[in-house]
């Protein structure tokens, strides 16, 4: 799936993922590939990114994360 996370400032993270696990304002979620269209707000807490390279970590400072079509696109307030 192809992920993007871009904070009001700048873009952080833009490539294909395999999983991608958020700190929702209601607990912790993972998107998979093909997983159903969805629209979620994030708390303070770790995104974690696995890739074909390996896993990458950001903390996030809340904010939105809509699934939709193998296509993640996070909204962040600011990545710490």
């Amino acid at each position: 799936m192809q992920l993007e996370i871009i904070t009001p400032d700048r873009k952080v993270f833009t490539g294909e993922a395999s999983s991608v696990t958020f700190p929702g304002s209601e607990g912790q979620f993972q998107v998979l590939n093909s997983h159903a269209p969805m629209v979620s707000t994030l708390a303070r807490g770790p995104v974690t990114v696995v890739t074909a390279t390996g896993t990458q970590s950001f903390t996030v400072d809340g904010g939105v994360v809509e699934v939709l079509n193998n296509k993640v696109l996070v909204l962040a307030e600011a990545v710490l």
